[in-house]
């Protein structure tokens, strides 16, 4: 963790450790207020994220023939089961 005026004066040496893996947190009077991370690290958390409904779709289950029904007991025991 980093003090903004350090992080200021030595922005370099934070830089070359966020590049080597280690993300920085730059703190603004004493709380942490920004992170100095590797550019593919950023890149990967931009990216787009799957829908739920492509994941099921692109699962390797898709289209099997699942038997979903449960018996009239297992019914009942999740009726019984206090959460």
């Amino acid at each position: 963790m980093w003090n903004l005026q350090d992080a200021k004066a030595r922005l370099s040496e934070l830089v070359d450790r966020a590049v080597m893996g280690e993300p920085q947190i730059v703190l603004r009077r004493g709380e942490p207020a920004a992170v100095v991370l590797p550019y593919s690290e950023y890149e990967a958390e931009r990216k787009p994220r799957e829908s739920l409904f492509s994941f099921f779709q692109n699962s390797p289950l898709y289209g099997l023939d699942l038997d979903l029904e449960r018996s009239p007991e297992t019914i009942q025991e999740m009726r019984d089961i206090k959460l």
